[in-house]
């Protein structure tokens, strides 16, 4: 599964033992208001998981290094998340942080997962209800089995990158002036990994948030000259790269590849880095 609207989830929670519903509100260098945006006001039954807190290893390659397997599958025993359960993960930023959760559960096996489409601001706008914090009884989560494979397969180390430049397809999903190196708030040096093509993921959702039809995401990414396999996707540390694997499920695309460290893990290595709006040649 991909995508659901915010009705249709409306409905699926009416049968709310089958379902479980993960707010995933987030913002780059604001530690803790993804949790207080959670507390002002979230869907009825949702839990929050904080990208930092739940979803990383606590050392690793990247600012945003994937969690061990069986460390992630841990953490969602604990919240209450099993086999029998269709996840539905929620953001404000178009799917680009929930869909961390939809990528590493469906790399990982679990198909049942899904982003709510156009996120928080769409279940609002249809005049569904929301709750606050104080609002809601805090329930224990109820034990939970959740069978997951022991390793991550649709991922690419840096070395490995490194050698396959120029044979491999690497889309960029991070803002196009950070890709031209023109800022760079966060990571030491400016720039892009050398050949890798411009996608910012803001272009796989159209005004209202919404992700693009199918037809549409296809083309975007057939004009990029990505369509086929042997796509590697990168951001900045690994979470909103994995937007554009929603978005090329959706589009019913091959899966991409994705490198897990990132910009963040590539700047602090010594790789070389191209600047400028052309993707720039492989290393020699």
């Amino acid at each position: 599964m991909t995508l659901i609207a915010a009705r249709d989830l409306a409905a699926r929670l009416a049968r709310p033992d089958d379902i479980r519903l993960v707010d995933m509100r987030w913002y780059l260098g604001r530690p803790g208001d993804g949790r207080r945006a959670y507390d002002e006001g979230h869907i009825p039954g949702a839990i929050h998981l904080d990208i930092d807190a739940d979803l990383v290893a606590p050392e690793g390659p990247g600012r945003h290094p994937l969690p061990s397997p069986s460390a992630f599958k841990r953490r969602l025993e604990a919240a209450g998340i099993g086999d029998r359960h269709l996840v539905v993960a929620y953001d404000d930023a178009g799917g680009s942080v929930a869909a961390r959760l939809w990528w590493m559960l469906d790399d990982l096996g679990h198909r049942a997962t899904a982003v709510l489409d156009g996120g928080y601001p769409a279940w609002v706008a249809a005049g569904l209800p929301v709750v606050s914090a104080a609002d809601e009884s805090a329930l224990p989560a109820l034990p939970a089995t959740l069978t997951l494979a022991e390793r991550w397969s649709k991922v690419i180390d840096r070395d490995t990158l490194h050698d396959r430049l120029g044979k491999l397809v690497v889309l960029d999903a991070r803002a196009a002036a950070r890709y031209r190196g023109e800022i760079e708030p966060i990571d030491p040096v400016a720039g892009h990994i050398p050949t890798a093509l411009s996608a910012p993921v803001d272009g796989n959702v159209g005004p209202d948030g919404r992700f693009l039809a199918a037809s549409e995401l296809a083309r975007r990414y057939r004009d990029l000259g990505a369509a086929g396999s042997g796509v590697v996707v990168y951001c900045g540390s690994g979470i909103t790269a994995c937007d554009i694997a929603l978005a090329r499920r959706v589009a019913s695309l091959p899966d991409p590849i994705l490198y897990p460290g990132s910009y963040s893990d590539w700047s602090r290595s010594g790789m070389p880095v191209a600047v400028g709006p052309e993707p720039g040649d492989p290393p020699a």
